[in-house]
């Protein structure tokens, strides 16, 4: 008889085997109580490829010792699902994994909803689509929804070690010894999509003849054929990893769109989204600023696309997004700003609040003076009077001081500068 995947094989039978999703699962977290309450409600568990959406269902239904039985809202029909029922009516209860539940046609959905309300059959449906836009109300109003992350290279390293070790279910009885270098090469390229990973080490492992010692020894050139993917050139240390970071971000911030693209162009053959989106972001906010401040929620907004699109879809949004931060005018201003005020107050400059913008909320505090000089900007023409803000002993300093960047920013220097003279003028 065939032997089953070994990404089947290492599924969890436990909460507890659960790899990653720690957001949902963890101590404390709302599906780690339900099994806790021994209550597992109906839900819809949603997310890329490969982040253990069914393999998570079907461990539920097993730490509550619930039988589970498992369809696809494509492939199997009515009368499928009929079959469960009567097996529910039998025995109390069943978990019912339904995977491609975003497909589920109107006559199906119709017969099961009675039994999710009666609690007959609790429905863990499984999904790469976003609930809120695939799936119909009436199902979707049944069940919680909980999205599952794309899993982490650590979290795929956990599950290689696994499976390495495990005589059972894994790879134990074949005396395994995996590279550094090799397990990096599955962590990373799988992007997040553990089956993917260990489809990549089970092949490595069956396509690898025994040494002399009767070792199975794979190397980073074996992981690298297995996952059909280079490695990310980086050294032990991954010096070259964070130069490629570096350059990365220095392209976009020296306005050079052709550097940069090649440098995400290396960090997505890396698999390193993360990394990509902490240095896009980053960029919108610290290079960019004021100067294009729609960048910023862009930038955010394209990274948010990658991981709910996954790769290699997500390079669509990283490049439209790496081509407008490259060629927005860059302005350093507002953060450099906040710095010279940190540095004031690390310094011991900092002073007493004026009395007039002091809390003025509770009683007793206009017979301290509290708030009573205090003029509301409203009541004044262009909502704006001359009055301190800043404490007495810096009310000379000025921390922001704005570029002829971008119209955005030239605006808001046109405002400053305006201020600054009806002040000088009201003395």
């Amino acid at each position: 008889m065939k032997q089953k995947p070994l990404a089947y094989r290492m599924r969890p039978t436990h909460i507890n085997e659960i790899i990653g999703q720690e957001h949902i699962v963890g101590d404390g977290k709302i599906v780690n109580r339900m099994i806790h309450a021994e209550r597992l409600a109906s839900m819809i568990l949603y997310g890329p490829p490969g982040t253990g959406k069914t393999s998570m269902a079907v461990a539920l239904g097993k730490s509550l010792n619930i039988p589970v039985k498992m369809l696809n809202a494509v492939v199997d029909k009515k009368k499928d699902m009929e079959i469960v029922v009567e097996e529910a009516k039998m025995i109390g209860q069943v978990v019912l994994v339904l995977d491609e539940v975003h497909r589920l046609d109107k006559a199906k959905q119709d017969f099961l909803l009675p039994y999710l309300e009666s609690d007959l059959i609790t429905l863990i449906g499984c999904t790469t689509s976003n609930p809120y836009h695939s799936i119909n109300p009436a199902i979707r109003s049944r069940c919680h929804l909980f999205e599952l992350h794309a899993l982490t290279p650590p979290d795929i390293k956990i599950a290689i070690e696994r499976a390495i070790k495990d005589e059972d279910k894994g790879l134990g009885k074949y005396n395994v010894n995996l590279t550094d270098d090799a397990l990096e090469q599955f962590s990373h390229a799988a992007n997040g999509d553990l089956r993917s990973a260990l489809n990549g080490l089970e092949l490595a492992v069956f396509s690898t003849p025994k040494d002399n010692q009767n070792e199975v020894n794979i190397t980073l050139n074996v992981a690298e054929e297995c996952m059909q993917k280079k490695s990310f050139s980086h050294d032990k240390n991954g010096d070259a990893h964070y130069d490629v970071l570096s350059a990365f971000q220095k392209s976009i911030r020296g306005s050079d769109v052709n550097a940069a693209l090649h440098y995400l162009g290396r960090l997505i053959e890396a698999g390193d989204l993360d990394s990509i989106a902490r240095r896009m972001i980053v960029c919108a906010y610290e290079d960019i600023g004021v100067a294009n401040p729609q960048a910023g929620p862009r930038a955010l907004a394209a990274v948010q696309a990658a991981e709910r699109l996954g790769f290699p879809e997500a390079r669509i949004p990283l490049s439209v997004v790496i081509v407008e931060l490259c060629l927005s005018p860059k302005s350093n201003t507002a953060y450099k700003a906040l710095d010279a005020a940190l540095a004031d107050i690390r310094s011991g400059k900092s002073g007493d609040i004026p009395i007039h913008l002091k809390d003025s909320h509770y009683s007793g505090a206009k017979s301290l003076g509290r708030g009573v000089e205090y003029k509301y900007p409203h009541n004044y023409e262009n909502n704006w009077v001359n009055q301190e803000y800043l404490p007495e002993t810096i009310r000379k300093r000025e921390y922001y001081k704005p570029k002829k960047t971008g119209k955005f920013e030239q605006a808001m220097k046109q405002v400053y500068e305006k201020i600054k003279q009806d002040k000088n003028n009201s003395k």
